[in-house]
């Protein structure tokens, strides 16, 4: 099997229960999926779904309560702590809607994080985090600290945040929650950018305009994959959010 064919991401039957009291609460049934090196998905579907109850597990952030997990060859569905905080640091990348930043470092310092708990020097990482600064267009606004910067800038630093360590996956949990349309688009463009490099991303979505850039969506709902499919319309996936945001502005007026 080729590098770009090969299964980076494997679930195998995985359900995840949560107990509340004396109420069972299965967030996850049993999904069976595979991810292949350099895909663009997304998990869609209503809330309570299950769609970032799988994000979690995928992104080692939870564990499954059943079934099987295997990440780049490595079963972690039964790891501790220490090992699933060493598979988050090293194989994935995080955006999250809050962009998560520290309100009093700089773009570059926020950049610069993982890198401290991988170990490298105060120059390995001020260099790092400067290419991958200068990789989402912000070389420019390295010494701003978040506040000085627009919502779109500061996703921006987070999406370089998540690629400073060169991870196998990146993981975006509703990455234009908080972003007007234009920047949305603007984010997007920046995703497809990065997946055509060669990265894989995996991205959690509840809006049909911003999924539509993702070359395959997954459909959860009550805990379980409802359909998976190839997105044939990925080709055109800006202008085929510019409309659909048109239309629903259309609708609403």
């Amino acid at each position: 099997m080729s590098a770009e064919n090969k299964v980076i991401i494997q679930t195998e039957n995985i359900g995840r229960r949560y107990v509340m009291g004396h109420e069972v609460i299965e967030a996850l049934k049993s999904v069976t999926i595979s991810i292949r090196q350099g895909e663009y998905v997304a998990f869609m579907g209503p809330s309570g779904s299950g769609k970032s109850t799988l994000m979690n597990i995928i992104g080692a952030l939870d564990t499954p309560s059943s079934g099987r997990y295997v990440l780049n060859g490595k079963d972690v569905s039964n790891m501790g702590e220490d090992e699933l905080a060493e598979i988050r640091n090293k194989e994935i990348g995080f955006v999250f809607q809050t962009f998560n930043l520290l309100p009093r470092s700089s773009a570059l310092d926020n950049v610069a994080l993982p890198l401290i708990y991988a170990g490298y020097s105060k120059s390995e990482r001020t260099e790092m985090a400067m290419n991958a600064l200068r990789g989402v267009g912000l070389e420019n606004r390295a010494s701003h600290k978040p506040n000085e910067l627009s919502g779109g800038q500061r996703q921006r630093v987070a999406i370089a945040r998540a690629l400073v360590n060169n991870p196998s996956i990146i993981l975006a949990d509703e990455p234009t929650g908080n972003l007007d349309s234009k920047t949305s688009y603007d984010i997007m463009d920046l995703f497809e950018e990065l997946h055509k490099k060669g990265n894989t991303i995996i991205m959690v979505t509840h809006e049909e305009d911003i999924a539509h850039y993702a070359h395959r969506i997954v459909r959860l709902r009550d805990g379980l994959v409802e359909s998976d499919k190839i997105n044939e319309n990925v080709t055109n996936a800006r202008l085929a959010a510019e409309q659909a945001a048109a239309a629903k502005a259309a609708v609403v007026v």
